[in-house]
C-alpha cells in the first residue's frame, strides 16, 4: 500500500490551452450563464404570479427551473473563473461543495423528471381520477420525495470519497467529479465503487425505467384513440419526453467520460462531452415549456414590454 496524502488543492488538467480565445469563451460561458438565470427566472415567475398554472403539471416544470439555477450556479461561477486563470487549482472543501452541488442537481434532475412522467401518466390514462390523485398534498410529498431521496444519498457517499488517502490531486475534468477523485485513491475502493453503482441504479435508472414505463401506458391508452386526443396528448408530453431523452443522453455521456480515459479522446470532445448535463439541459428547459406549451408561452408574451404597448395601440376604440 501506498503512502497517501490529502492534498488541500485539486489541479483541473482538462482544461485546453487555446491563447487568446479564452476570452472568447468566457464571453461565450457568460452570455449562456445569464440567459439559463434569465430564462430560468422567467418561468419560474410566470408560474408563480398566474393563478391560473398552479396546476401539478406547471409546478413540476417551475421544480424542473428552480434545479436548473441551482446547478448552473454551482458549475458556471467557477468555470469562468478559471477561464481567466492561468492556473486551475480548487481548494479540496470547494471541490467536495461542488461535486455536492452538481451530483445533487443531476439526481434532483432525474427525480423531478420521474415524477413529471407519473404526473402525465395519471393525467392521460386516468384523467377522471385526476383531481382526486394529484391534490395538493399529494404533489407537495412528490416534491419532497423528489429532493429528499438523491439528498441523504448524496450525503452519504460523499464523505467516502473525502476520507480516501489521495496519491495525486489531478483530475481530468474542467470541474469536480466524485469518480476521478476516487480514481487517485491509494487504496482499494471496491467500498465507494459498490457504493456508487447502487446509488447511480437507485437515482439513474429506477427514474429511468419508471418513465419508459409510464409513457408504454400512456401509448397504450392513445393507441385506439381519436386522432385529436392523441394530438393533445403529444402537446402535453412532447416537452418532457424531449427533455428527458436529452438529459438521459447527457447523463450517460457523464457517466461513461468518467469511467473511460479521457486522454484517448479529442481534447475539445472530452470537455464537451463533460459540460453536457450541466450545460444542455438548463439552457433547453425552459425554451422546451416556455415556448411548447400555450399556456406559459401566452403568459411570457404578455410580459413582454412591446407586447403591451402593441396590444393598447390595436385595442379598438369606443365610439362615444
Amino acid at each position: 500500500m501506498e503512502n497517501g496524502t490529502n492534498p488541500f488543492y485539486f489541479n483541473f488538467t482538462m482544461f485546453v490551452n487555446i491563447g487568446s480565445y479564452y476570452y472568447v469563451a468566457f464571453v461565450f460561458s457568460l452570455l449562456l450563464y445569464s440567459f439559463i438565470v434569465s430564462a430560468n427566472l422567467v418561468i419560474i415567475l410566470v408560474i408563480s404570479r398566474e393563478r391560473s398554472l398552479h396546476e401539478p403539471m406547471y409546478i413540476f416544470i417551475a421544480s424542473l427551473s428552480v434545479n436548473s439555477l441551482y446547478g448552473s450556479t454551482g458549475f458556471f461561477p467557477r468555470f469562468l473563473m478559471d477561464l481567466l486563470s492561468d492556473s486551475h487549482l480548487i481548494s479540496r472543501p470547494a471541490c467536495f461543495s461542488q461535486i455536492y452541488v452538481i451530483y445533487t442537481y443531476a439526481s434532483y434532475e432525474f427525480t423531478i423528471l420521474g415524477i413529471m412522467a407519473y404526473d402525465r401518466y395519471v393525467a392521460v390514462c386516468q384523467p377522471l381520477h385526476y383531481h382526486r390523485q394529484m391534490t395538493s398534498r399529494t404533489v407537495f410529498n412528490l416534491l419532497v420525495s423528489a429532493w429528499f431521496y438523491p439528498t441523504f444519498f448524496i450525503t452519504a457517499v460523499i464523505p467516502l470519497s473525502a476520507l480516501l488517502p489521495l496519491c495525486g490531486n489531478e483530475i481530468q475534468r474542467v470541474y469536480c467529479a466524485n469518480w476521478n477523485v476516487v480514481k487517485l485513491s491509494c487504496v482499494p475502493t471496491s467500498v465507494n465503487n459498490t457504493v456508487g453503482m447502487f446509488i447511480t441504479i437507485s437515482i439513474v435508472f429506477l427514474p429511468l425505467f419508471f418513465v419508459l414505463y409510464t409513457y408504454l401506458r400512456i401509448v397504450v391508452v392513445c393507441w385506439k384513440k381519436s386522432a385529436e386526443f392523441k394530438r393533445k396528448v403529444l402537446q402535453s408530453c412532447l416537452p418532457h419526453i424531449v427533455s428527458f431523452v436529452i438529459y438521459s443522453i447527457a447523463g450517460f455521456c457523464d457517466i461513461a467520460l468518467s469511467r473511460y480515459d479521457p486522454d484517448e479522446l479529442n481534447p475539445f470532445v472530452a470537455v464537451i462531452l463533460s459540460l453536457e448535463f450541466v450545460v444542455i439541459p438548463p439552457f433547453l428547459n425552459p425554451l422546451l415549456y416556455g415556448l411548447k406549451l400555450p399556456e406559459i408561452r401566452r403568459h411570457i408574451v404578455r410580459m413582454i414590454p412591446w407586447y403591451k404597448r402593441k396590444s393598447v395601440r390595436t385595442r379598438p376604440q369606443l365610439v362615444s
